[in-house]
């Protein structure tokens, strides 16, 4: 929940594996996708601001860790195609550019890379343009196929698996695995017999909204595991238009995650580590590491510092509105502002230690 890339031995943040499943007509025929976050050691710590800085860890071992990732993938999987939806600004150029230079060693005739700057060529309602990706992966889908069973038992395997990633693997990778998903599903219908040659989804209403509502819903379930928030684009997904309620209910979801991000996962990270035995703690002992006990994080508070922020801009605003009958209330609002000011800068620069962070973080936690 609170941490982004892999660990040591390859194992990646929101990895998620989407089979998606028909049945009709005496056949059963399913097809796989799996995303996950940027297979190497990499970090974007909340420290309150809006978009948290990326920090690549030990870059010299990223081609390793890429490498161990996608061994585990090629035995589970068979081939593999990774999908990456980073633009080339910024942070997440500098990610980009790392896992493109991390896969080089490592690409082969069963392991291939892709990058597609998602935000450039589609920005926030041309999804259309995805057909430029299709255009680009459309010979490994066909090669890689899909599963297909019929009633006498005769069955194609499915060779290979497309991997796709953004930052969090959640709104850009829903999207376009709804858009490969498609083009698979009217594969399957073509071969199955439901559809002529050159029929689409979209060539049925009814069908097209159903299978719009689904990966809307599946998109939402995996961002509301993983962000605690419904998917953003969401009205896009479900409909094929972009709202104005739409644009207005992202606004309220990425505030949402701000707060979240900010003031609740660290809490809700504790709990996983918890139940999933990663962290023990003995009968009758404190939960707490004293590590995480002392120091300036132990009485730091944000609503603590808020209101400080507040009450010193209203008693600065008190002394101007007085400085009028008493000139000495100027020099008493330059105090109240100064301090208001001065709190602000600190919790600004010491952003991190006023979040909602893990107290049972384990220091000696591969990759972490």
């Amino acid at each position: 929940m609170w941490r982004r890339g892999a660990d040591r031995e390859g194992h990646v943040a929101n990895f998620v594996e989407t089979e998606q499943i028909i049945q009709i007509n005496g056949f059963t025929s399913s097809f796989v996708q799996v995303r996950g976050s940027i297979p190497f050691l990499w970090e974007q710590i909340v420290d309150l601001t809006y978009k948290p800085k990326f920090e690549i860890v030990r870059p010299e071992q990223a081609p390793q860790i890429a490498e161990r990732h996608f061994l585990d993938l090629r035995k589970m999987y068979g081939s593999v195609l990774a999908v990456d939806l980073l633009n080339k600004h910024g942070g997440e150029g500098r990610l980009s550019d790392m896992f493109s230079n991390a896969m080089q060693p490592i690409v082969s005739e069963d392991l291939r890379y892709l990058h597609f700057d998602f935000t450039k060529i589609c920005g926030h309602v041309h999804f259309e343009r995805l057909s430029f990706l299709y255009d680009q992966i459309a010979d490994f889908l066909v090669k890689n196929g899909y599963f297909l069973l019929n009633e006498e038992s005769e069955k194609m395997e499915q060779l290979g698996v497309v991997r796709t990633n953004c930052i969090d693997c959640l709104d850009r990778t829903n999207i376009t695995q709804s858009m490969i998903a498609r083009k698979i599903l009217e594969l399957q219908f073509r071969r199955i017999g439901v559809f002529a040659a050159e029929e689409t989804i979209s060539s049925h209403p009814k069908l097209d909204r159903c299978f719009r509502i689904l990966w809307a819903n599946h998109g939402d379930d995996i961002s509301i595991q993983y962000a605690g928030t419904a998917a953003l684009k969401g009205d896009l997904v479900r409909s094929g238009q972009r709202r104005v309620q739409g644009i207005l209910k992202d606004r309220y979801i990425s505030l949402k995650r701000y707060y979240l991000n900010n003031f609740s996962d660290g809490t809700k990270q504790d709990a996983f580590d918890l139940l999933q035995g990663h962290y023990k703690v003995s009968v009758g002992g404190d939960i707490t590491p004293p590590s995480q006990k002392g120091g300036l994080e132990a009485i730091a508070s944000f609503p603590l510092a808020l209101c400080l922020v507040l009450i010193a801009l209203l008693l600065t605003t008190m002394s101007l509105g007085q400085f009028g009958n008493d000139p000495r209330h100027l020099l008493f609002s330059v105090v109240w502002g100064s301090i208001s000011v001065g709190i602000a800068s600190f919790v600004r620069a010491k952003g991190r230690i006023f979040c909602n962070r893990p107290r049972l973080q384990l220091h000696d936690k591969p990759g972490y």
